[in-house]
């Protein structure tokens, strides 16, 4: 197998099924600063990784709106849990990938530097990063090689529906905390590890709609920069919509973002996260 050098050899999946019995409705069509919970997963893995990005949906599922370019993988069988919705994301971009990290829907802080740091992780050899993070294993945050999917299949078809049993079969990479947080940028802009921190209850919804949204810097340029400068101010915002009313700007046609320099967006839901830097600019001026 081959070493995967940088994310660009990796796909994106997110598992949207699941009963969410202790939520009392589906987590995918929940409200996040404007955007659902599943718009806000789909949209970081878009970010993060240059391969295909895909939602795996429980047969007959409903799911929210999805950012542009994000597909949508129905899971054949209805009840096998999360071992199914992986064999059917694995297989759905093992012609595209040779990797993909996998998580579930309900991961409202998920950075792009932890999805970073575990795809680093899965070298040659290697086929599958499983974190151990705030001390549990971390299977719906984790990076598997895409090629597993027979392997995962023929597990189901034995009636191992676990995913640690996935484990038992292949080469595996464990990262700890301190393994994590050696990875700079995740310890400057996540240092408590919220990106495998999920919400499973409405209290946890609830306390984490409640934490103040992250830390980012705005700059405008051009007929947008008032005073004629354009120095970077920090603002709290979930959103490129956020960032730009707390500049005091419409995200309309006139108007275009870029994050951290290079992604050019007018989607008001894209996500941001802890040490993104937005760039305004005037699309009438060819911004």
């Amino acid at each position: 197998m081959a070493t995967i050098e940088t994310v660009r050899t990796a796909a994106g999946v997110v598992l949207a099924g699941g009963r969410s019995s202790r939520m009392g409705e589906a987590k995918a069509g929940l409200d996040w600063h404007g955007s659902t919970l599943l718009y806000r997963a789909s949209a970081v893995l878009a970010r993060t990784v240059d391969g295909p990005v895909v939602v795996v949906a429980a047969p007959g599922q409903d799911l929210p709106d999805l950012p542009a370019g994000v597909a949508v993988v129905e899971d054949p069988v209805e009840g096998l849990g999360p071992m199914q919705g992986l064999a059917a994301g694995l297989a759905s971009v093992a012609d595209r990938a040779g990797a993909a990290f996998v998580c579930s829907t309900d991961l409202p802080f998920l950075h792009p530097a932890y999805v970073r740091r575990v795809l680093r992780a899965l070298t040659e050899g290697v086929d599958v990063v499983l974190p151990l993070a705030k001390g549990f294993r971390q299977p719906l945050a984790a990076a598997y090689r895409t090629g597993l999917a027979d392997l995962v299949g023929t597990l189901i078809g034995e009636g191992n529906l676990r995913p640690g049993m996935i484990f038992e079969h292949c080469a595996v990479t464990r990262l700890t905390d301190e393994d994590l947080l050696a990875d700079t940028d995740l310890a400057r802009h996540d240092p408590d590890l919220d990106s495998v921190l999920n919400v499973n209850t409405p209290a946890d919804y609830a306390a984490a709609r409640d934490r103040p949204p992250p830390l980012v810097a705005v700059e405008c340029f051009g007929a947008l920069a008032k005073g004629g400068t354009h120095r970077p101010r920090e603002v709290r915002a979930a959103t490129i919509g956020a960032a730009a009313t707390a500049a005091g700007l419409t995200l309309d046609r006139h108007v275009v973002a870029a994050v951290n320099g290079d992604q050019v967006t007018r989607d008001g839901r894209l996500p941001l996260v802890a040490g993104d830097t937005v760039a305004f600019l005037s699309a009438d001026a060819g911004g």
